[in-house]
């Protein structure tokens, strides 16, 4: 029976996927091949034994979708399997001379960014587990601890030596850290806000996007918006790239999309406490509710939100103007 519910369907896809993709990395890109091994690893363990323990499960300290597999393996190694699967592509173009080297560095700090937000949330997943459970001492435990600690060794090797100062290194750590803090607390809002939804591999999945697609547009806008940063090492080689208009559009509108409820939530916490008398006509109350819906959409897409494109890419005509683009297409 153990056998049995070790050798899933679904896991021997997953590790067949990451064993291909781990087989064809080049010796160019021999740390990112074994932080991906390490990531699997650790994932395959965390969730063997979060579906294994019948005292302790995780689905209801997170209240996940119910009969659900967890999904951790599967949802912890997609976004870095196909990074990895990017890379390899993206060193055999750059050996061809078909592509700079400035995109193959982008691209191995955003696989960097996403491993280590996957790794921090498995990491935090062990540490809720077995400070509950009572199996400290088992093989998956020694295995899932032996993992994070390679896996940092690896981390902090890889980017030592590429740079050539410690202050480069200590500044790339510390962003990789904060990824990973924000993709904790954002998976906990996540399963918290929406109970019964969602698997914790689902949600996984879900939160390691959002967060590399914020990290960057704060990068981006850090970019360009401080010459410090830009003078200094930190940002210059994956953020400097030139983008094209269209992903910087279509990321620009997923964000505002994306902050708008936080925004629209804070304008009408204030405007309820600034008037005293919207508690009495309910009527009052719901029209005022729509017109503050409206008008903060509105700000969002037509001022905040272009207003962030034009920052960080030098549009010939500005954003909020495109409509007249599209006219004469």
């Amino acid at each position: 029976m153990a056998s049995s519910s070790f050798l899933t369907g679904e896991r021997a896809v997953v590790a067949l996927f990451i064993a291909w993709i781990v087989f064809s990395v080049p010796q160019s890109l021999l740390s990112e091949s074994l932080s991906l091994s390490l990531l699997s690893l650790l994932a395959l363990s965390v969730e063997i034994s979060v579906d294994a323990s019948s005292s302790v499960p995780l689905s209801h300290f997170f209240k996940t979708r119910p009969g659900a597999s967890s999904g951790i393996f599967l949802g912890a190694v997609t976004l870095p399997g196909v990074m990895v699967s990017k890379l390899i592509q993206m060193s055999r173009a750059v050996s061809l001379n078909q592509s700079g080297s400035e995109e193959l560095e982008n691209l191995q700090l955003l696989y960097w960014v996403t491993s280590a937000s996957c790794y921090t949330v498995l990491a935090y997943l062990c540490f809720i587990f077995y400070q509950q459970s009572d199996s400290k001492n088992c093989a998956t435990s020694r295995c899932s601890l032996s993992c994070i600690a390679l896996y940092f060794v690896v981390c902090c090797v890889s980017f030592a030596v590429k740079s050539h100062c410690g202050w480069y290194t200590a500044a790339i750590l510390l962003w990789l850290f904060s990824h990973g803090y924000a993709a904790v607390k954002l998976i906990q809002n996540i399963l918290h806000t929406f109970p019964a939804c969602a698997s914790i591999g689902e949600a996984l999945l879900v939160t390691v996007g959002l967060v590399i697609y914020f990290g960057d547009m704060l990068a981006c806008t850090a970019a360009k918006s401080h010459g410090y940063f830009t003078a200094s090492k930190l940002v210059t080689v994956p953020y400097g790239i030139q983008r094209s208009e269209v992903s910087i559009i279509i990321q620009g509108l997923i964000i505002g999309l994306l902050l708008f409820p936080m925004l629209f939530k804070y304008v009408l916490q204030f405007l309820e406490r600034a008037s005293l008398a919207s508690s009495r006509d309910t009527v009052d109350n719901h029209m005022r509710r729509s017109c503050v819906f409206y008008i903060s959409l509105a700000c969002v897409l037509i001022i905040a939100v272009p207003s962030w494109m034009q920052l960080v890419q030098d549009f010939h005509v500005h954003p909020i103007l495109c409509y007249q683009i599209l006219q004469h297409l």
